[in-house]
């Protein structure tokens, strides 16, 4: 059935595409249409991407938190220099832009200077009440505020690291609603409300604002994301435009090629919107890898048209050749392609499913509209000319194949030693790579929001944050001295931890309230005593359940059972995470015993680090899959073991080569560089491929020959070989043209992935084949492969199709010279 496939199914192939090019036409139109259609359902994800399955502990932990205390990322954050906020002018339009911000539906409470609450004793309702640190009547006095500037920093510890530092910044917090932190409503708040009232401000006051936090940085981070999109596929399409113009020299020929890839582009996102996948960080590349993957289509179509045109000059022969000699070596290597694709759904990853699902589709669409619209195009256009057949022998082409032949027919002992040097050279490189679940090293480091994200990892010790969660097991055990103890050493802890910031949870307020009661005497910012605790901890009670605005309220469930305490690790502490993660359970196993307490340490930067490492392990599951994948397919065409040997080699080694050069440039394996493997394997393994498809093709021609079919298939392949590779390294470096830091490190390692993978298939495959060629030339093993290619003599049988009754009179011809 296999043989049928590659015989009368092509020949079938041809006849079809060529007798019904205007109902094609149609088809590809209509079906663009309906692409189109679905574009009104394509979204811009809301939610940040979880790395984790469902089932994994760190998980369950998290959204069990999450059912306590609601999303954690819901604050934002905006500072100040103290010398300029307690100035009158400045602290007027200060206070006049967070009563804007306060009046915003979405925005659930303000935690800032012009509203600041001071704790003050009311014997008679043994409570604490909320009076106002600044009177308003008074904010025009510099006099004043310098005193109540004295008053903040050195007699309220409370507020500290939650709303001004040591070193003199104020800030206020902005908690949103939790309900509309991963919807819409959290852009559109962010990007037409906060931003442009904080614009004004510094207009007019002409001073600079820092802003930070999760909502407003996943908002402008989404806006860059989208605004690249664009720029990724202009300059793909410029770009390989160039090249092709280059390369063939025919404007027309340039145009056909960019028209199929920008259907292909529509057709990749109506298949977004058909299948209700949101715009990710790795769905928004697939438009502009569909450009960069298509082109090679059109680059070997293109070449073997122009090969057949130069040989006989007979269009007809031409057109029909090109689908029945290259169409199975080219759905061949686009399905390994997209198979390489495909095995990122393995992952267990919704983001990278997605992205494995929609590419690997959309590769193989490609693939029959390059195979439908190219021959019909060509068919109405005159046969080409010769200038435009000039490409096959111009200069540079002829000595770039002629070093390759002369290389792997006299130096193969100097390429088998530059490859085991460069192998060497990659394992020992690979000893120095190291893993990183840093979150802002991949973020837009020219934009002013990057700024802003190292000011406050400066200034407030990290922006993500770690929650530890406790069940004291009990309703309203949360309150009783021996768990506030329990937690104030646990906080103490945290406090020696480097690359932690100061913690906040209830305790803070109950040492708070212990000053409060002692009439703001900070020399009593501590826990109440057990002879103290009886009427301070019920004035603390009280306290927390008659305000409404108090931001502690968070901290401790409805019930009493459950509590959190809060602190945020610096970037740089991301990579200890573990280790820090073992100093806290260390603490928590010694200080709160199971059979009373159950503690997790939870949190987002807990989440996406454990989520960096599972993706990693699962991304290499995945590379393993797509090279056992591979030789399953090689031993399934040539029915041969050491074919696998001689396909896998040229390929494995440029990605080796990668990981070494990540290890001596410090480019750390993540989520984003080890995507280069596997996008890198797929594309450079279809070069082997479509080389050993040729070569076994050109042994039936030459009659086993080895030498004359290697040197044969060089000249037949290597060209289209050397143009593919161009294209596909240039079009992965438009990906460096962008502002996050992952997708710099895609573009780049995937495209010198390319260029080594080019050499190593044009020069250390055949010089493989040459080497062993007295057991891969044993025709008992090799001569009837799986998948037979078309042979000249079984093309000639399929020349003589008539597709189109204006073709007949060559076709006649043709037959005729032949007689």
């Amino acid at each position: 059935m296999l043989k049928w496939l590659s015989t009368s199914f092509w020949d079938f192939i041809a006849s079809k595409i060529l007798r019904n090019k205007i109902g094609l036409l149609i088809l590809v139109a209509l079906f663009t249409l309906f692409m189109a259609s679905q574009w009104k359902y394509i979204k811009f994800t809301n939610t940040e991407a979880n790395l984790l399955p469902a089932s994994e502990k760190a998980n369950i932990e998290y959204n069990s938190f999450l059912e306590k205390f609601g999303e954690e990322g819901n604050l934002i954050v905006v500072g100040i220099q103290d010398s300029l906020i307690f100035s009158p002018k400045i602290y007027a339009s200060w206070e006049k832009l967070m009563l804007q911000l306060k009046q915003n539906k979405e925005v659930e409470v303000i935690i800032s200077l012009n509203d600041l609450k001071r704790l003050q004793k009311n014997d008679s309702l043994s409570t604490f009440e909320l009076t106002a640190l600044l009177d308003p009547a008074k904010t025009k006095d510099a006099a004043y505020l310098k005193e109540r500037k004295k008053e903040l920093l050195t007699q309220m510890p409370f507020y500290e690291g939650l709303l001004y530092n040591k070193s003199g910044i104020i800030r206020s917090a902005i908690y949103l609603d939790k309900k509309i932190v991963n919807t819409p409503e959290r852009k559109n708040l962010v990007l037409h409300k906060i931003i442009p009232a904080i614009e004004a401000f510094e207009k007019e006051t002409k001073v600079d604002l820092h802003v930070s936090g999760m909502p407003y940085i996943r908002s402008l981070n989404s806006e860059y994301i989208i605004s690249e999109i664009s720029l990724f596929i202009g300059a793909a399409l410029g770009i390989t435009s160039l090249i092709f113009f280059f390369f063939f020299r025919s404007f027309r020929t340039t145009l056909i090629s960019m028209c199929i890839v920008i259907v292909g582009v529509m057709w990749s996102f109506g298949f977004l919107g058909l299948l209700r996948y949101e715009i990710t960080v790795l769905t928004a590349l697939v438009p502009t890898l569909m450009i960069v993957i298509g082109i090679p289509n059109c680059i070997f179509l293109t070449n073997k048209y122009h090969q057949e045109c130069r040989i006989h000059g007979n269009q007809a022969k031409a057109l029909v050749r090109v689908i029945t000699k290259v169409g199975t070596p080219t759905l061949i290597t686009n399905l390994t392609t997209s198979f390489g694709f495909a095995t990122f759904i393995v992952t267990n990853n919704e983001l990278l499913k997605e992205f494995g699902v929609v590419t690997s589709i959309n590769i193989i669409a490609l693939f029959f509209l390059c195979l439908f619209v190219i021959p019909v195009a060509y068919s109405y256009m005159s046969i080409p000319k010769e200038r435009h057949l000039d490409h096959l022998e111009r200069s540079y082409a002829v000595s770039f194949l002629n070093w390759i032949q002369k290389t792997i027919k006299s130096k193969r002992t100097i390429v088998y030693t530059v490859a085991i040097l460069l192998l060497a050279t990659g394992i020992f490189g690979i000893f120095k790579m190291r893993i990183s679940g840093s979150l802002i090293e991949d973020m837009p480091k020219k934009a002013a929001f990057f700024d802003d994200i190292v000011f406050f990892e400066k200034e407030f010790d990290g922006v993500m944050p770690i929650e530890i969660m406790i069940d004291t097991k009990k309703k309203k055990g949360v309150m009783k001295l021996t768990t506030l103890k329990r937690m104030d050493e646990l906080q103490e802890t945290i406090d020696s931890i480097p690359e932690l910031s100061k913690p906040i949870s209830i305790v803070n307020l109950v040492k708070y309230s212990k000053q409060a009661y002692y009439n703001n005497n900070p020399e009593y910012y501590e826990l109440p005593t057990s002879q103290e605790q009886a009427f301070i901890l019920s004035f603390a009670k009280n306290s927390v359940k008659n305000s409404k605005d108090n931001i502690m309220k968070s901290y401790v469930d409805e019930t009493g059972q459950y509590t959190r305490i809060t602190t945020f690790i610096k970037d740089e502490g991301i990579n200890n995470l573990d280790i820090i993660e073992s100093k806290l359970q260390s603490k928590i196993d010694e200080l709160f015993p199971k059979e009373r307490y159950e503690v997790s340490i939870t949190g987002k930067a807990v989440v996406f680090q454990k989520g960096t490492k599972y993706l990693l392990d699962n991304l290499l599951q995945s590379l393993l899959l797509s090279v056992f994948i591979t030789a399953l397919l090689i031993a399934f065409m040539f029915r041969s073991i050491k074919m696998i040997v001689v396909a896998l080699v040229p390929n494995l080694l440029p990605l080796l080569m990668t990981a070494g050069i990540m290890g001596y440039f410090n480019i750390p394996l993540k989520p984003s560089t080890i995507l280069v493997f596997g996008i890198a394997f797929g594309l450079s393994v279809d070069d082997t491929i479509r080389f050993l498809a040729e070569y076994r093709q050109a042994l039936t021609r030459n009659n086993w020959k080895i030498k004359k079919s290697v040197f044969a298939t060089i000249n037949e392949s290597g060209l289209s070989m050397f143009y593919t590779s161009v294209v596909l390294f240039s079009g992965f470096s438009v990906f460096m043209l962008s502002s996050f830091g992952g997708t710099i490190a895609l573009g780049g390692l995937v495209s010198i992935t390319l260029l080594f993978g080019m050499l190593s298939n044009l020069v250390l495959l055949p010089s493989l084949v040459l080497t062993l060629n007295k057991t891969l030339a044993n025709q008992q093993e090799f001569v009837e492969p799986t998948i037979n290619i078309l042979s000249d003599e079984e093309v000639g049988e399929v020349d003589k199709i008539e597709f189109n009754e204006f073709d007949e009179e060559d076709i006649e011809e043709e037959n005729s010279n032949e007689k």
